[in-house]
């Protein structure tokens, strides 16, 4: 059996986000207690998406 080791292709982002959400984001995380990239994560997942015609 061939074991494969499958990494994540990572693009790094910078936000910029206003007092208020970065509040709210660093309170659900506490509150949860998951880091902020998983939140995020999900949330853009979340997305609806489109198929995008070329």
């Amino acid at each position: 059996m061939i074991m494969t080791n499958k990494k994540w292709a990572v693009k790094r982002i910078t936000v910029n986000l206003a007092t208020q959400e970065a509040e709210k984001l660093e309170k659900y995380c506490q509150e949860t207690g998951r880091p902020a990239t998983d939140v995020i994560r999900e949330l853009i997942r979340s997305l609806p998406s489109q198929q995008v015609e070329v």
